[in-house]
C-alpha cells in the first residue's frame, strides 16, 4: 500500500510538472498576474496518511504486560475550500476550511509466554478542520515555488464519547486537537486556472487519548502514557 501511494504521488508530481511546462507556452511570461488580487478563492483535494506518536506507559516494563508496538497507516482523503489573502509580492495568508477522513490501527504486543492474540485497535477519524497558514513564495515566470507554515484546529466528530459494545475497540480519542504544520509546494499558472501541488506535515500538540479505560479491557488504554496525532497531506489546490 505504501509503495502504491509513493508511485501515485510521484506520477502526480510528474504530470503537474508537465502541465506547468505546457502552460509556459499558453500564458505570456509574467502574466496574467492573478496573484496580485487581494483575495482569491478555489478548492483543494488531497490524500493523507494519519499516524500516531505513542509514548508507552511505564507499565509495559512489567512482566506479562501489554504494550503498543506500532501503528499501521492507511490512505485517507481531504476536501477543502481555499481562501487566499495576498499581503505583498511574497507573502499570502491562506485559510482552508474543510474535511479530512482517515484511519490508523494501533498494534499491541505482550511479553507474556502465553500465546495470546491482541487485536489491533482500528481508530477511524473524520475531522472538521480549519488550517491557517502563512505562505512565502517567489514567482518565476509562470511557476511559483513556495513554503508554508501555520496552525490547524481539528475536531474529530467521529470520535466516540463512550465505548460501544458491538465494536472491539478499546481506545477512545478526545474530539478537539491543535496542530502545527509546515510544508512546500509549486504553483503552475495555466491558461485558465492556477494549479498548485503541495505536501505538508501536520503534528498534533495535545495528548488525544481519552484516559478512560474500557471496563473489560483496561490494559489497552493503561499501556499508553500519551497519544499524539501526526499527518502527511498531499494536496492539489485549484484557483
Amino acid at each position: 500500500m505504501k509503495t502504491s501511494i509513493k508511485k501515485i504521488s510521484l506520477a502526480t508530481v510528474m504530470i503537474l510538472f508537465g502541465l506547468g511546462l505546457a502552460g509556459q507556452s499558453q500564458v505570456a511570461d509574467g502574466g496574467p498576474w492573478e496573484d496580485e488580487k487581494f483575495f482569491s478563492a478555489g478548492f483543494s483535494l488531497g490524500l493523507n496518511t494519519m499516524n500516531f506518536r505513542i509514548d508507552p506507559s511505564d507499565q509495559f516494563t512489567a512482566p506479562d504486560s501489554l504494550y503498543p508496538s506500532g501503528v499501521s497507516v492507511f490512505p485517507g482523503i481531504n476536501i477543502h475550500l481555499s481562501l487566499n489573502f495576498r499581503l505583498n509580492q511574497f507573502f499570502d495568508i491562506r485559510i482552508l476550511p474543510g474535511l479530512s477522513f482517515g484511519q490508523r490501527n494501533v498494534n499491541f504486543s505482550t511479553t507474556s509466554q502465553v500465546d495470546t492474540i491482541f487485536s489491533p485497535q482500528k481508530i477511524e477519524s473524520s475531522f472538521i478542520e480549519v488550517p491557517l497558514t502563512l505562505r512565502y513564495g517567489w514567482r518565476m515566470q509562470n511557476i511559483k515555488p513556495y513554503i508554508i507554515g501555520g496552525i490547524n484546529y481539528r475536531y474529530d466528530f467521529y470520535a466516540q464519547e463512550k465505548y460501544r459494545l458491538e465494536r472491539p475497540v478499546y481506545l477512545r480519542l478526545n474530539k478537539p486537537d491543535f496542530y502545527y504544520e509546515a510544508g512546500a509546494g509549486v504553483g503552475f499558472y495555466l491558461s485558465d486556472i492556477r494549479l498548485s501541488v503541495e505536501i505538508k506535515m501536520s503534528n498534533g500538540i495535545k495528548d488525544v487519548l481519552a484516559h478512560d479505560p474500557h471496563p473489560d479491557y483496561p490494559e489497552y488504554s493503561n499501556s499508553i502514557e500519551a497519544l499524539k496525532s501526526r499527518m502527511w497531506v498531499l494536496s492539489l489546490h485549484f484557483e
